[in-house]
């Protein structure tokens, strides 16, 4: 059965100032050759190495969706530091359907949702507390890795797109092998993700699509096609003769 997309497109309107840094990004020079990427699994994720601007589309596409920049719902409009690019003022989403429900999770920004969950059940207009749907206790009570999941658990409710930003960088291989068994639970509930990651575990997601970024664009690859997979592979069957390459010493 096909799944109605909560984002099945993103369109592109190459209006950049001729000045903006984010003409020098890979997926700049994509979209304004493509114009549209299109979603056509329930699960997307985009992949490449540093600096070809994954997290940037990622983090356009929530604000353009309306989720707050620095993470959380739709309804939470705290800004600690305004650093989001303006590529959301460049780009489009086309809708199949509408969520009931979701969130834009950035493993870098959590410490600051958890400090404005907190400060908001502060006020007396709140109850129950906020912090009943994140599973009861204070995410600054809980680890790093704890806490995402915590939010996964408690506070993503099927029916919704929900966006996710590097969460490898809060979790433990067995905990990102926890969130592939949340995301096909939510899955399987109607919903959609779009996960930005360097983790070829989560990337192994079963009939995932997969957008790799690099210098000359964005492609489609197949999980053991992508770099990260790989690289990593060729590591672990290895790494003796990986590290003796890479901490070899000439003048030794």
């Amino acid at each position: 059965m096909a799944f109605a997309k909560y984002i099945s497109e993103i369109s592109f309107e190459n209006n950049l100032d001729k000045n903006s840094y984010l003409n020098s990004l890979p997926i700049i020079k994509f979209l304004s050759k493509e114009k549209r990427l299109v979603f056509s699994s329930n699960v997307t994720f985009f992949v490449g190495e540093n600096g070809t601007g994954k997290s940037t589309l990622l983090e356009a596409i929530a604000v353009v969706y309306g989720f707050n920049p620095e993470g959380g719902t739709k309804n939470f409009t705290f800004s600690t530091n305004a650093t989001h690019s303006e590529l959301y003022n460049h780009i489009q989403i086309a809708r199949e359907r509408y969520a009931k429900d979701g969130f834009f999770l950035r493993a870098e920004s959590l410490y600051n949702v958890a400090t404005n969950i907190d400060v908001l059940d502060k006020e007396p207009a709140f109850s129950p507390r906020l912090v009943e749907s994140y599973g009861g206790v204070s995410l600054h009570n809980q680890s790093h890795g704890e806490s995402f999941l915590s939010i996964v658990q408690n506070r993503f409710g099927g029916h919704g797109l929900y966006i996710l930003d590097e969460p490898e960088a809060a979790l433990s291989p067995m905990r990102l092998l926890t969130l592939i068994a949340e995301i096909n639970n939510l899955v399987n509930k109607n919903s959609q993700f779009i996960i930005a990651t360097h983790s070829p575990i989560l990337m192994s997601f079963p009939n995932a699509e997969i957008f790799e970024f690099s210098q000359s664009g964005i492609e489609r690859v197949n999980y053991r096609d992508t770099e990260h997979f790989q690289i990593t592979k060729r590591f672990l069957d290895n790494p003796e003769k990986m590290l003796y390459y890479l901490l070899d010493d000439d003048d030794t």
